[in-house]
């Protein structure tokens, strides 16, 4: 008479089919969560040179006095300093352009966003996410 159930080996089998499986998800779901994140980099640069820019009709053309030629990192909304980065406070000024200046999803700087931006001789702005996680780099010029 036989005693029902599973015996040590299938059970090691078993569990080692389960380990791969819930292997390969945690491996698709970092990717996929990655993309995301380069994703709404993509949409935050997109946002704030479509600020500058509407920024720039409302004054004569004129672009905002921070942006250098230089590529430097963008300061936060509401930063306790923006030494060393530029301020784009006038697109956030009573929320006309911006409602604040978007933050790289992983960005824990108290000051930095994690976006760059520089203007080019021609007076054209490019705004980068340096930090993108994907192989290409993400950057909009306008």
């Amino acid at each position: 008479m036989y005693k029902k159930g599973f015996s040590l080996l299938e059970l090691l089998v078993a569990i080692t089919i389960v380990g791969i499986l819930a292997g390969i998800v945690l491996v698709s779901l970092s990717s996929i969560r990655a993309r995301g994140r380069d994703a709404q980099r993509a949409t935050d640069i997109g946002m704030i040179v479509n600020a500058i820019y509407q920024y720039a009709l409302d004054h004569g053309n004129q672009l905002p006095a921070s942006i250098t030629t230089t590529p430097t990192n963008i300061c936060k909304t509401g930063a306790a300093s923006c030494v060393g980065l530029i301020d784009l406070s006038v697109l956030t000024t009573n929320q006309i352009y911006l409602p604040s200046v978007p933050v790289d999803p992983l960005s824990t700087s108290t000051n930095d966003t994690r976006y760059t931006i520089g203007q080019s001789a021609t007076g054209r702005v490019t705004v980068s996410a340096p930090n993108v996680e994907g192989t290409t780099s993400l950057s909009t010029t306008r």
